[in-house]
């Protein structure tokens, strides 16, 4: 099969799962570009052609005219992809244009894709009508919690029996890494239970309704971690109101800080307004640790497995009390750890996930009269 995300949106995910694939006996070919942010986890037993946007790549994350040049690229890449498409299974995690790329993808069939973001709350008509040309044109649409799976079947339109919920896997790859690195010096010489929130900050995550919460919280460090993509005052001077110390590190975090970050976590804070899924959760349930969750998107279906304390969008008392519970109650951070690791090692591990998608893929192959071949396991 082949995994197609051209503009590489999330290679963590598309390389765990590939990985799961191929330790299943699945021939895996992932096409994509080359991701300018850092360093992305090396090919086990998977295939990676970078064939979408190469000329814009090898200028650089920093050129000038960098995205124009991207969108120039755009329709000839798509064109020779539709060209040279070789697959029993086609699987999309993303398409760059959905509306118009769907007019251009390869006339193989089965055609799967993840849909890792359904659509925003209150949905425009124009990305409405993008999304039911983008998971329309599939045979089968994966979602990651079966929130997501009532949206595509409710308010995309989508047949319930295209709609199939395999849950996202827990980032273990960061548990493994052949090099980290320690913990950044600005975050060095903690006192007390250390709160982490770590992503790209962005208002939909709900930092402030996190520092108002933050204020009413005692015995605790709150550190913010991420490159920002909105103005951070507001947030520093919400901070300069909390009777704990609150750090910021407000940049890109790589993956080889990351296990430092989350091994120095006492608990994992996701106060979002809205959200599907989220690569921070499942790099958190990989470590093992206590986290308190707004009851948004999925986060829910992950409460319910035990690994973590879910508590309203958008209510700072709420979040506080969740918040002031766990830093004071070693036991029910114990608790919370606990489940979480079992969670990342059974219903939310990539080997369950690869299975599961094999099970689709004989699903709709059988359909078509083409019987996937038996999987060569590899050790």
């Amino acid at each position: 099969m082949q995994l197609v995300d051209p503009s590489a949106f999330t290679p963590p995910y598309d390389r765990a799962l590939a990985a799961a694939l191929a330790r299943a006996g699945i021939e895996v070919e992932l096409l994509t570009s080359r991701f300018l942010y850092g360093p992305v986890p090396e090919p086990e037993g998977y295939r990676v052609r970078e064939c979408f946007y190469r000329r814009s790549a090898a200028r650089g994350l920093a050129a000038p005219g960098r995205r124009a040049f991207k969108l120039v690229e755009h329709l000839p890449d798509m064109l020779r992809f539709r060209r040279e498409a070789d697959a029993d299974v086609l699987h999309y995690q993303w398409l760059t244009v959905p509306g118009f790329d769907t007019a251009l993808l390869p006339r193989q069939r089965p055609r799967v894709m993840t849909a890792h973001y359904v659509l925003p709350p209150d949905p425009s008509r124009r990305q409405l009508a993008s999304a039911r040309r983008a998971f329309g044109a599939m045979d089968a649409v994966v979602a990651h919690s079966e929130h997501g799976a009532r949206r595509l079947r409710e308010v995309v339109g989508l047949d319930h029996h295209r709609v199939r919920v395999i849950h996202h896997g827990a980032f273990d790859y960061l548990t493994r890494l052949p090099e980290e690195r320690p913990l950044p010096a600005e975050l060095e010489g903690a006192e007390g239970p250390v709160i982490v929130f770590f992503g790209l900050l962005r208002p939909y995550k709900g930092i402030d309704t996190l520092l108002q919460a933050f204020r009413r919280i005692e015995g605790a460090e709150l550190w913010i971690a991420g490159n920002p993509r909105m103005d951070i005052a507001p947030l520093e001077s919400l901070a300069a109101e909390a009777p704990g110390r609150v750090r910021f590190l407000p940049r890109f975090v790589e993956d080889a800080e990351i296990p430092a970050l989350m091994r120095a976590a006492d608990i994992v804070v996701l106060p979002y307004r809205d959200i599907e899924q989220s690569g921070v959760l499942y790099a958190a349930l990989a470590f093992g640790k206590p986290m308190v969750l707004s009851a948004v998107g999925g986060f829910p279906e992950v409460a319910a497995e035990g690994a973590a304390k879910l508590v309203p969008p958008e209510d700072p008392a709420a979040l506080a009390s969740a918040l002031d519970e766990l830093v004071n109650d070693e036991t029910a951070r114990m608790e919370l750890s606990q489940a979480a690791t079992h969670a990342s090692n059974s219903s939310y591990s990539w080997d369950e996930a690869a299975k599961q998608t094999i099970a689709l893929y004989r699903d709709l192959l059988e359909r078509r009269g083409t019987p996937l071949p038996p999987p060569n396991h590899r050790p």
